[in-house]
């Protein structure tokens, strides 16, 4: 049984990984766009950055509701980005542990 839930954990972590990873690129890309060294006009281009919206957006939506952008910064996605590796870091190796001590 412990194996099982160092299993699911460790699925959680990459998980958690992909997701902070995502949200990278979606930054990357936004400044990409910004400074026009990409345009919207391709159409590759286009479906990455709709990708990256859909996967990122509802992450980073409750943030963005709260957090106004700091001179045109929005800051939401570091914050995000710390969260998820606060979780990914102390949370859930010490919830595994826990997990792990009731079943043993």
């Amino acid at each position: 049984m412990a194996a099982l839930i160092e299993f699911v954990f460790v699925i959680l972590h990459y998980l958690i990984q992909a997701v902070i990873w995502v949200i990278i690129a979606n930054a990357i890309i936004s400044w990409l766009i910004a400074f026009d060294v990409v345009n919207l006009r391709n159409r590759i281009v286009r479906q990455i950055v709709s990708f990256l919206d859909a996967v990122t957006r509802p992450i980073l939506r409750p943030l963005r509701r709260v957090i106004p952008t700091l001179g045109g910064i929005d800051i939401s996605p570091v914050i995000v980005i710390v969260v998820l590796s606060a979780v990914d870091q102390v949370l859930l190796p010490a919830l595994g542990n826990w997990l792990i001590s009731l079943v043993a």
